[in-house]
């Protein structure tokens, strides 16, 4: 009996409410991961293990992927697809990713007064579903040109998270207001009846808006070296500046500009793939009511917050556009800034700043364990071989095609530095002339920023919305993600392919 008592016990603490199906399959995982690896060998074992992975960002509303993530990736390591020292390596390369994570995402929490008043403004003042879309699919597509997509993505969430909380609390029969943590916005039992059906049909008008954000990042964040990690890595193999990468891109990135910010529109008109909720007359009233709370309540130290929080954002605007330092040592600065000018100076203040970033920064490093194995294994360098030996005329838009697809189901920045790297030995080979290096750029470039918006896994700043906590709240899933993804990723693939094809 005790024995029985103990190893129920051990099930009902392994992944605690999981769904007794999703713990027996990552159970039926780590048995079956050594049986395939010692009959058909590590090469079949490493696309299984990616294929496992994925399958626990699917179900990141089921169990939050960091402890069957992490538990992959430690039976990797101890079976031998890849190395404690190769982990490292690769998070070590990744670095700046992570600083960006732990201090720039802070640094976005103590900004949310000033973002939540900017944002209420934009949200009460523009009352077209259709225009309020494409605003924020273009000012997503802007900042992240100039900033980083994790950044801008930190911003729509917590932008997100405000007005969810502000009418979540007046539907549960309290009274709206900042900063407290008392109520749980997870907990919909005490959501008035009256209020029930406003708040599903105010989910899925957050839940348009911020997939119209998040494809706005890939966007804005293709055009530009410093929108995303790997066009900075590719510029420098390239010895492209700021200009010149802008201008070698834009005859893919400018007509798939157009053809994103027409795709917003035609979705909201539409309303397919999820898209077209529009804000309720309730949830519009309680802003209302709100924003005129906080406009009579503001006072002089009030104002003076919001207007430290504004100067700081410039500041940190102006720091990631001329590179003063890595991203995340600039939220750090940030942080400081705002903390030091705005009064927070005891450290639960602080902690609370740091809960959102953290778990993703965790999932993040098992996430480059996973790619430890696809470099370990060298499960992509089939891929590259084939196009690599295809002829000059169709390369260019084979490895559009090849990056896209890889991209989708693993990190687009370690393909994207698989590909470039073998490119420049081919270049310096003799293999390939420059001309042809350059093509192969541009497609490499565009090929891991645009198709990989199919799945969340694809782009860092989507998996990173996928597992933060609004999320949930809004009831964003995986697979709703992959499917509201769905239209922007043929768009943005087709017209992107087309124009490698075409144009370079």
């Amino acid at each position: 009996m005790m024995n029985e008592s103990v190893t129920q016990a051990i099930w009902k603490n392994f992944l605690g409410a999981s769904p007794t199906w999703y713990k027996q399959t990552i159970v039926a995982f780590l048995l079956l991961n050594p049986v395939v690896l010692y009959t058909l060998g590590p090469f079949q074992t490493g696309w299984l293990l990616i294929g496992e992975f994925i399958f626990t960002l699917a179900l990141a509303l089921r169990c939050y992927p960091l402890q069957p993530g992490g538990l992959l990736a430690i039976e990797a390591v101890v079976l031998g697809l890849t190395t404690p020292q190769m982990v490292y390596n690769e998070t070590v390369a990744n670095f700046e990713v992570i600083l960006l994570l732990m201090f720039m995402v802070a640094g976005i929490y103590f900004m949310k007064e000033l973002l939540l008043f900017v944002f209420t403004h934009i949200l009460l003042k523009v009352k077209s579903k259709p225009v309020l879309s494409l605003l924020f699919c273009l000012l997503a597509a802007f900042l992240s040109a100039f900033l980083d997509a994790l950044t801008v993505t930190a911003v729509l969430i917590s932008v997100g998270v405000g007005f969810y909380t502000v009418y979540h609390k007046v539907a549960s029969g309290h009274k709206p207001g900042h900063g407290d943590h008392d109520h749980d916005h997870a907990d919909d039992d005490n959501v008035q009846e009256g209020h029930q059906q406003d708040l599903e049909n105010f989910r899925a008008f957050l839940r348009s808006l911020l997939m119209h954000g998040a494809v706005g990042t890939a966007l804005g964040g293709v055009c530009t070296l410093v929108g995303e990690p790997q066009n900075l890595l590719i510029a420098t193999v390239a010895e492209w500046d700021f200009i010149k990468f802008f201008l070698i891109m834009a005859p893919v990135t400018m007509p798939v500009l157009v053809c994103g910010l027409i795709t917003c529109w035609l979705l909201e008109i539409t309303g397919k793939f999820g898209y077209g909720s529009k804000l309720p007359g309730n949830v519009r009233q309680i802003l209302v009511e709100f924003q005129e709370k906080e406009e009579k309540s503001r006072n002089v130290r009030s104002t003076v917050r919001l207007w430290v929080q504004a100067l700081v954002a410039l500041v940190l605007v102006v720091g990631l556009a001329q590179h003063w330092a890595a991203v995340g040592l600039i939220g750090l600065m940030v942080i400081v800034l705002l903390t030091a000018f705005n009064g927070v100076v005891e450290e639960h203040q602080l902690g609370h700043a740091f809960e959102e970033a953290l778990p993703f920064t965790s999932l993040l490093v098992v996430f480059f364990a996973i790619v430890a194995v696809i470099h370990d294994q060298h499960l992509f360098s089939p891929v590259i071989d084939a196009v690599l030996a295809m002829d000059a005329d169709v390369r260019p838009s084979m490895f559009f095609l090849a990056n896209g697809i890889l991209s989708m189901i693993s990190d687009n920045v370690f393909v994207a530095t698989v590909y470039i790297n073998e490119v420049k030995d081919a270049l310096d080979a003799g293999d390939i002339t420059r001309a042809e290096f350059d093509q192969l750029a541009v497609a490499i470039n565009t090929g891991t920023n645009l198709p990989s918006v199919a799945t969340p896994n694809g782009q860092a700043a989507f998996l990173f919305l996928l597992t933060s906590a609004l999320a949930p709240l809004i009831r964003l899933s995986y697979g709703r993600m992959v499917i509201m993804a769905l239209p922007y990723t043929l768009v943005l693939g087709s017209v992107g392919y087309l124009a490698v094809a075409l144009f370079i």
